[in-house]
């Protein structure tokens, strides 16, 4: 479990001391050398890892620090790392890391004989035990990539419990995939960072594979859009992966580790087709099967088209069921064969992504051994989980998950904006339904997001460091870590309430346009009075983050401007853009709307000044290029030029007061839980910050007579018909059977189906609001008190807000967070 210690930076004796069941060991001072011990036959990538610990540690406190060969214990005080195998480390007592040895990736860290010792079960482990220390020393995973410098000390200490800890990862396949890289790694990597590659290559990919390593994660799916040489083009790149043990894994439109983009030449092979074509596919497997040998590798099974489309033949579902089933046969075999190994020892996943999971769904068969990879719906919600009998397969199953995309209904490429509570709760549904295997989050360019990745990759390494009450304090550590304590509370608040107001619309959402094809940007469906408060609410996110910068370290300037400041400011300023136009075509006064036209045309401009200052200035223009305003040039980035017709005209003035009650899902008065599940608050999910479901997350049907069920009370100002609106999160089940039943008082019972089907009109506009609403229709006998009753026939469905409206010609987007916002 990744913890916050204490760092106590005084000058004391050397030595440990001990106190309410931990003990504090000074790792370094200034005015004392430390030596670092490690076994001659260690690996060189633990010794790249104790040397880059070394001069850390060196460059904080100016202490002279050597890395020193020997079988022998050491006589004097330092640290000792290595793998439980090595001759070294058999020196020391054994019964704290005996339950290291054999396990994946697994180490203990304790103190023996006054040193600090760093024992892993396996190269990776002993390198994750290594970093982890440096993280509690307060040195940032992101060091390099987010340039969250060094802090000079006089001395470092570390503290832990008395008997040591020892970690190991819940998920065994755990990294990132780099997609959508056009408007940022690549021209960045071409040609402000690698230009001597002109491309994404060896020296960018050393940068990045150090970064998983820090952040205990160890597979990579590369870069491999069209801008891009594939990454075994590239001279230097898999050597690199080798030379840092990074696992290279390729995404769902890559079998056999083929970039079909840049490597499936049409003149030379045909038609990527392999019902009319299977010579020649099955040779462009082979060849890159032979190149890799030696390598770790996670092998994609199964074949879809050039660039994440349908596969190429079959005239029908059962049809490519069936040729599906062939390919994977003979991936297989053509695997056994090279390898020469139990087929069952190879890595192999197929990602049922998109059509594969319909296909799947319509009786495709995977081998047992085979890890199945289930999706997002590529905004952040789990299509598929294992069922209790795929629960019992050997290959288990894993997750592709989606922080950043491109495609229907509209992209997010510029900020990273995915809920961090979504993303818990997500994950730890997978998780408890059997997804233990291969984790991969789709980071888009990498940057801008580096706080998601880094929650996703730790709950990828602890999935149960975190509940549905804390999760809050995984940001107040990374905070603290990157900006210190005095900002830490703060910079939380802010960070929260920037995904919070992004959940409800994300800043590239907010031209009410689409993707594919491409739509102009129209006027919102925010009322007048909404634009207002929302407004309201940047305004005051971006005053805190004012009030925070002169706080911030001088050292962690550029830190704080690519870590906060840029996406809160840009999020803000985009709904600026949008939100003061819109008010000007809303507006019948000259003199006001012209002053409202040119608050809008400021925004726009501001984003130009600063995501120039981003690339040109910050860091010395180390990230030039990196960030661009406008991914793929869409509309939405653009002035808005809508005409004044277009103004709703429901929310021209009226004398109407609208009549609602607004209620937040969390502020429920009675409920029945059913069995072993209970009714529990995720903290941070959802608009309301504190959406409901049912805990464990077990994917469980109830009978129709059992279903647990959870209430709300409201008083009426009126008698008469009014709509309930139920918010729920836009989750989906394995067979689309959602459904919640409502009652208000004595009222007929009414239910509802929760889920949409693949991409419809629906499920696109769900997705862009993160909310699937379901209207009541309902009538108040008498004023006072009433009583709203939902039952939910499974598991999986959150509930975020409630509205009992009894205007609804009235039209409104948001439920408020709360109702003085």
């Amino acid at each position: 479990m990744k913890q916050i210690f204490i760092f106590i930076f005084a000058i004391v004796l050397f030595g440990c001391h001990s106190k309410q069941n931990t003990t504090s060991i000074l790792v370094a001072s200034h005015d004392k050398p430390l030596t670092i011990y490690v076994d001659p036959k260690a690996d060189s990538l633990i010794l790249w890892a104790v040397n880059d610990f070394a001069t850390d540690v060196h460059n904080i406190t100016g202490s002279e620090v050597s890395v020193e060969a020997t079988t022998n214990m050491p006589t004097g005080k330092g640290i000792v790392v290595g793998q439980v195998s090595d001759d070294l480390i058999k020196t020391f007592k054994q019964n704290h890391i005996s339950g290291v040895d054999g396990r994946w990736e697994t180490f203990h860290v304790d103190v023996q004989k006054n040193n600090l010792v760093i024992a892993g079960s396996d190269i990776r482990g002993t390198v994750y035990g290594v970093f982890d220390v440096a993280e509690k020393l307060g040195i940032s995973p992101w060091k390099w990539w987010a340039d969250v410098n060094l802090t000079k000390k006089d001395s470092l200490h570390l503290s832990l419990p008395e008997q040591g800890y020892t970690e190991g990862p819940s998920v065994k396949y755990r990294g990132i995939f780099l997609n959508d890289e056009d408007w940022g790694l690549q021209p960045w990597a071409a040609k402000t960072f690698e230009p001597e590659t002109g491309d994404i290559g060896p020296k960018t990919y050393e940068k990045i594979f150090q970064l998983l390593l820090r952040l205990k994660a160890n597979t990579l799916w590369p870069a491999m859009h069209s801008c891009t040489k594939a990454f075994y083009k590239i001279p230097g790149n898999n050597e690199m992966a080798k030379k840092y043990h990074i696992v290279v894994g390729t995404s769902h439109c890559e079998p056999m580790l083929r970039n079909n983009v840049d490597e499936w030449d049409h003149k030379l092979y045909g038609d990527y087709n392999f019902f009319t074509n299977q010579g020649a596919v099955c040779d462009y497997w082979q060849d890159r099967v032979n190149d890799v040998s030696g390598a770790e590798n996670i092998f994609t099974l199964g074949m879809r088209g050039i660039h994440d489309g349908k596969m190429q033949g079959g005239s029908s579902d059962s049809a490519q069921v069936k040729m599906l089933e062939q390919i994977i046969d003979t991936q297989r075999q053509m695997l056994k064969d090279s390898k020469q190994k139990d087929i069952k020892d190879i890595p192999q996943t197929v990602v049922l992504y998109k059509e594969v999971l319909d296909l799947y769904n319509k009786g495709m068969k995977i081998p047992d051994d085979v890890t199945i990879m289930w999706c997002d719906d590529n905004y952040g919600y789990i299509r598929r989980l294992s069922n209790d009998e795929e629960n019992k397969r050997s290959g288990s199953s894993g997750v592709y998950y989606h922080l950043s995309y491109w495609g229907r209904p509209h992209d997010y490429l510029w900020l990273s904006t995915t809920q961090p509570a979504l993303i818990w709760q997500e994950m730890k549904k997978a998780y408890e339904n059997g997804a233990d295997r291969i984790w991969i989050a789709n980071v888009g360019d990498l940057k801008p997001a580096e706080y998601n990745m880094e929650l996703f990759l730790d709950l990828a390494w602890n999935v149960n460091a975190y509940d549905n009450t804390n999760l809050r304090n995984h940001m107040l550590h990374w905070a603290n870590r990157e900006f210190g304590n005095k900002v830490a509370e703060t910079v939380t608040d802010v960070m929260n309430e920037y995904y919070r107001l992004s959940f409800l619309r994300k800043p590239e959402y907010m031209g009410w346009s689409q993707t594919e094809p491409s739509t102009p940007v129209h006027p919102s469906e925010f009322n007048p009075e909404e634009q207002k408060r929302r407004l309201k609410l940047y305004e005051d996110l971006v005053k805190k983050l004012e009030e925070i910068k002169p706080n911030i370290p001088g050292n962690r300037k550029d830190a704080w401007f690519q870590l906060v400041e840029y996406p809160v400011k840009g999020a803000a300023l985009m709904n600026r853009k949008f939100m003061y136009y819109q008010l000007a075509m809303e507006s019948d006064v000259p003199v006001k709307r012209q002053a409202l036209l040119e608050q809008s045309k400021a925004s726009y401009d501001e984003i130009k000044t600063i995501t120039s200052f981003y690339n040109k200035a910050m860091s010395g223009g180390k990230w030039d290029l990196m960030m661009s305003m406008s991914p793929r040039n869409l509309n939405v980035y653009k002035m808005p030029d809508w005409p004044e017709s277009e103004v709703q005209e429901a929310f021209k003035d009226t004398d109407k007061t609208p009549q609602r009650i607004f209620i937040q899902a969390s502020d429920y008065v009675n409920y029945d839980n059913e069995e072993n599940y209970r009714w529990e608050s995720i903290s941070g999910l959802g608009y309301s910050n504190s959406a409901v479901t049912l805990m464990p997350f077990k994917t469980t049907t109830f009978d129709a007579d059992m279903m647990p069920w959870i209430e709300y009370s409201f008083n009426a100002p009126v008698k008469g018909d009014f709509e309930l609106e139920i918010r729920c999160l836009p989750t989906h089940s394995n067979t689309y059977d959602q459904k919640i039943s409502v009652r208000v008082d004595n009222l007929p019972v009414q239910t509802f189906d929760l889920n949409t089907w693949g991409r419809s009109k629906e499920w696109k506009i769900n997705t862009l609001r993160n909310s699937q609403i379901i209207k009541v229709p309902s009538h108040a006998k008498h004023i006072g008190p009433h009583i709203i009753r939902i039952w939910v026939n499974q598991t999986g469905i959150i509930l975020d807000q409630l509205a009992v409206d009894f205007t609804p010609d009235q039209p409104y987007y948001e439920i408020p967070y709360k109702e003085t916002e």
